[in-house]
């Protein structure tokens, strides 16, 4: 004790220090060893989270796309749609009526020899 009465120094204990027993070390190597199989299944379920999220996206662009093409075969239940798609693309014309075609500006004109 020091010269004081009742106080108590307070020193560090120095001694060897603790070394890895064998059970700590067949604990730690278990504890890795856990780790390292839990890495695949996480990852594993990330990546299927990811491809969820991706097939979702793409669900929801094949919707999209249904119902438009919804709206076009609607369209095509109407007689002057019909009607309007039979003139434009395939120059059909009603009985009676005269088709007139614009030749294209650079082709040769079939009066040009008159």
């Amino acid at each position: 004790m020091s010269g004081r009465a009742g106080s108590i120094d307070a020193k560090p204990v120095e001694g060897p220090r603790p070394k890895l027993t064998g059970r700590a070390a067949v604990l730690v190597v278990a504890i890795v060893v856990l780790a390292l199989l839990a890495v695949s299944p996480v990852r594993a379920s990330i990546d299927q989270r990811e491809r969820i999220a991706e097939l979702e996206r793409q669900a929801q662009i094949l919707e999209d796309t249904n119902a438009k093409l919804r709206v076009d075969i609607a369209k095509l239940h109407d007689p002057a749609e019909l009607e309007r798609l039979a003139r434009e693309c395939l120059g059909l014309v009603k009985a009676g009526e005269i088709a007139l075609v614009a030749a294209p500006a650079g082709a040769p004109s079939a009066l040009s020899g008159c």
